[in-house]
């Protein structure tokens, strides 16, 4: 069996009687980009910190290649940090900031200047070399702070919050950039951000945190289709959520009664319920269809609001039990006339589609 790149063994941190990180334990493997999604407090940066050597953890290990990091202070630690804050140098100028980390570490001036011309070409940036960093835009500081982060050619690369500053159309451009510079090092990346959108762009694999523990580490398609816990798939993606009463499970199988009275059998569940237990159904919008089709339930609803998004249409309904439900079918033809017919109508979804989780 091959050994982890990186292992995070049963990490906890404690900040007095307070609990930030509760043992949590990753395996790394080399080249893996791997972010850490949660809520503000959740413990993901705190995480990221006890790998980078900034916070030493109460307890647990981090090993890189088997070997514990955690007697080795941080800028011996070799690995580079990009940040929300640029940390640029603003009296040298983009060339002289990437050559900073190779000048500390004694390497000599050929290999320095041969390295920022490789970084600079890397993060696209060459026209900028001679510039200072109060003349470049947000973005290009960012890129910046990345090629140096990369100089010195380091093992991992951790990045906390990075994008966070930044406008929309920017931090989908950078996005652009990670995913590409990845694909062209192969570094190791731990990353770590709030935004879900973010984390499915980027990632092979994402730990999603909740007070301090991991909820649920997967891919991002793991976490959207195959949701560990209520918390993941109300986080992950757009969901709705239905009270139901559960019936019966038979083989990850469960049968609900929804409030107006219908029952919807081959509803998934990893979870086990009693007969007659209060249950959430969660359906995602995507799932749901305005016209039948074979297999499909049946929900009545009165659609109160509906919009067009060019390939997908926006439906809002609400169901006689006055839970309003997000509804997010394709805008093909069929589809289109049912958001156009009467207000009160049925929408349909397939049950398989469907999740159940405890109330």
């Amino acid at each position: 069996m091959n050994r982890p790149f990186l292992s995070i063994r049963a990490v906890r941190k404690a900040f007095g009687a307070f609990i930030a990180v509760h043992d949590v334990t990753i395996d790394v493997p080399k080249g893996e980009f791997l972010t850490f999604l949660g809520p503000s407090g959740s413990g993901k940066s705190t995480t990221l910190y006890a790998i980078a050597g900034f916070q030493d953890p109460t307890s647990g290990d981090v090993l890189l290649e088997d070997k514990s990091l955690l007697s080795v202070p941080s800028h011996k630690r070799n690995i580079g940090m990009v940040f929300q804050r640029y940390t640029l140098f603003p009296h040298l100028s983009v060339a002289e900031n990437v050559a900073f980390p190779l000048r500390v570490r004694g390497r000599s001036d050929s290999e320095v200047k041969r390295k920022v011309a490789d970084m600079l070409a890397l993060v696209r940036l060459e026209k900028f070399a001679d510039r200072y960093p109060g003349a470049l835009s947000g973005g290009q500081q960012q890129r910046v702070a990345l090629a140096r982060a990369l100089a010195y050619d380091p093992p991992i690369l951790l990045m906390d919050e990075p994008l966070s500053a930044l406008d929309k159309k920017l931090r989908q451009e950078i996005q652009a950039e990670i995913r590409r510079i990845h694909r062209e090092t192969g570094v190791t990346i731990l990353y770590v951000t709030h935004d879900q959108e973010e984390a499915l762009h980027l990632s092979d694999r994402i730990a999603l945190f909740k007070e301090g523990r991991i909820e649920q580490i997967g891919t991002g398609e793991d976490l959207y289709l195959r949701p560990a816990s209520e918390f993941v798939a109300g986080f992950i993606g757009n969901s709705n959520f239905l009270p139901a009463e559960h019936l019966e499970t038979e083989s990850g199988a469960a049968t609900v009664r929804l409030a107006d009275g219908s029952v919807v059998a081959g509803v998934r569940t990893t979870q086990a319920l009693d007969r007659g237990q209060k249950a959430r159904l969660m359906v995602r919008p995507e799932a749901f269809r305005l016209t039948a089709a074979p297999g499909n339930a049946a929900l009545a609803v009165e659609i109160v609001d509906a919009a067009f998004f060019g390939d997908r249409r926006r439906v809002v309904a609400r169901t006689a039990s006055g839970d309003e439900i997000d509804v997010r079918p394709t805008s093909d033809a069929a589809e289109s006339n049912g958001a156009n017919a009467a207000s009160s109508r049925q929408i349909f979804f397939d049950p398989a589609s469907a999740f159940l989780f405890p109330a």
